[in-house]
């Protein structure tokens, strides 16, 4: 994703936020691999300040979290995304925002949350994209990132019934730790599942806990 094709993913998601959260809003309930990591990510920042859910789409990463006691808030690039997260969880205080440049001061948070967040950049942007979350991340700060696994791209232009541009970017595992460790970030852990059959799309899932050195 560039500037380019910023306002296209915007109009694509604002289309089918009322269908992704009809459909995906209660994913996780079939997810036990990323309900366990969830856990640990909330059982390492409660209590400890905010934390965000960057590309929170629907809101259902934020509102497992807050249902842990997480003190958290989402942030997506898609207007009609937040309006449905609002609606969804009225618990939770969501915004619209751009993890390229957030409107954020330095350190805010003591914690992020990125469920395929990456997934519509090019490459070249990954870098700048994580250094920017490690700015907006307190000393010793944890991210949480989670992403499609592999090598390629996946255009969609339907979505739900809805016309969409959409490109889905797979990321070699290794290639984002490495992009992690020269952002800023010292790798904590890492993994990578197969897909839940008839659950979610056929693609291997990666899951990296992050730290701020």
């Amino acid at each position: 994703m560039d500037s380019r094709h910023e306002p296209e993913l915007i109009r694509s998601y604002d289309r089918v936020a009322e269908e992704y959260a009809a459909q995906l809003a209660g994913e996780l309930a079939h997810k036990p691999f990323d309900r366990e990591w969830l856990d640990r990510f909330a059982e390492r920042l409660r209590g400890r300040g905010p934390v965000c859910d960057v590309g929170c789409g629907p809101g259902h990463v934020a509102g497992y979290l807050h249902a842990q006691g997480v003190d958290v808030i989402g942030v997506d690039l898609s207007p009609g995304m937040v309006e449905v997260a609002q609606r969804l969880h009225p618990e939770i205080m969501f915004r619209t925002g751009d993890m390229m440049a957030l409107d954020v001061a330095d350190g805010a948070w003591t914690g992020i949350v990125a469920f395929y967040a990456i997934v519509h950049l090019q490459p070249v942007k990954v870098t700048p994209v994580l250094r920017e979350l490690r700015r907006v991340l307190q000393p010793e700060g944890l991210l949480f990132l989670a992403f499609h696994a592999g090598s390629g791209v996946v255009h969609r232009d339907e979505l739900f019934g809805q016309p969409v541009q959409l490109d889905f970017r797979l990321f070699e595992q290794r290639d984002i730790e490495a992009a992690l460790v020269t952002a800023g970030f010292e790798i904590l852990e890492s993994a990578v599942r197969p897909p839940y059959p008839d659950v979610e799309y056929p693609s291997h899932r990666a899951y990296i806990f992050a730290q701020v050195r």
